[in-house]
């Protein structure tokens, strides 16, 4: 039976320079394949100049310029969050091989990347979709991707005292937050930033989003959890006339009286998952979650 052929776009941690032995074994295991590759240009370069990895692409791409069968993330969740940012609404289902500790969206290690990629040829794999959360401004647009797989955070600036946030829910008022910032999480980004603020951990596929205050001024402010229909308006006031807007960690200055509007994207990410994946193992193992350390 002829094997078929199979398009890939590569991105990577160019900050992980000790993981050569690891990039290799992918690349080589995607040419035991025949594999057509794509490689983000800037990583590219990183493996050809900085790792002296002779890498047999047959072309690179820059910004959102590409189209493949997979995309495969090199790096730990971050660089897959970077990755989604560049896959925007084309639906290419993201691999994410983790060259570090074990990562809730990065969590297939090198040493399973054969096992891997022949579970890809052989359709015995399982596709996750992941909702985002779309930010819409009256202002100024957001340079880049204006979308969030794990949360958009809405935050004061460096030493500013706290910023106020009137958040309306489909129209509704809800609550003026007092606080240093505010985090509104997918499912996806439920075990990141919102969580170290003592937001719940959701389980993917969970159609909800969490708003979790950063440091509130009243103890009795709890985190909140909506449906992922819901149309979430923000209006911030600050004492230094303008605050932070931080999609998946990628911060942009807003000017005060900036309304925000947040609702669920469109289209989701489309997140590879090894057959026989468990979220809640990933869960003990990344979280110590459960764990009795006496």
């Amino acid at each position: 039976m002829e094997q078929r052929k199979l398009r890939f776009a590569l991105f990577g941690n160019i900050y992980q320079t000790k993981k050569s032995a690891s990039i290799q074994k992918v690349l080589s295991t995607l040419a035991s394949y025949d594999a057509e590759l794509l490689v983000d240009m800037e990583f590219y370069y990183f493996l050809k100049d900085n790792q002296r990895i002779d890498v047999n692409a047959s072309g690179t791409f820059t910004d959102d310029d590409f189209d493949a069968d997979f995309v495969i993330s090199m790096g730990g969740d971050g660089t897959f969050l970077k990755a989604a940012s560049r896959v925007r609404d084309k639906c290419i289902p993201i691999l994410g091989v983790n060259m570090g500790r074990l990562g809730f969206l990065a969590d297939i290690s090198p040493n399973d990347i054969e096992r891997t990629l022949e579970a890809l040829y052989h359709d015995d794999f399982a596709i996750e979709s992941r909702a985002l959360i779309q930010v819409t401004t009256d202002g100024e647009p957001f340079e880049g991707f204006n979308c969030a797989l794990n949360d958009v955070a809405i935050l004061k600036r460096d030493t500013a005292s706290m910023i106020s946030i009137r958040a309306n829910i489909n129209g509704q008022y809800l609550n003026t937050y007092q606080a240093d910032g505010l985090v509104i999480s997918s499912p996806t980004g439920s075990t990141a930033y919102s969580l170290s603020n003592g937001g719940p951990i959701i389980v993917p596929g969970t159609k909800v989003f969490s708003m979790t205050a950063v440091a509130p001024h009243s103890l009795n402010v709890r985190p909140i959890v909506l449906p992922d229909s819901a149309v979430i308006e923000l209006d911030v006031e600050s004492r230094s006339h303008n605050f932070l807007v931080a999609i998946d960690g990628r911060s942009e200055k807003c000017k005060e009286g900036t309304k925000i509007t947040l609702r669920r994207a469109p289209y989701d990410v489309k997140v590879v998952k090894r057959a026989e994946h468990r979220y809640f193992d990933t869960l003990r193992e990344k979280m110590m979650w459960g764990a009795d350390t006496r």
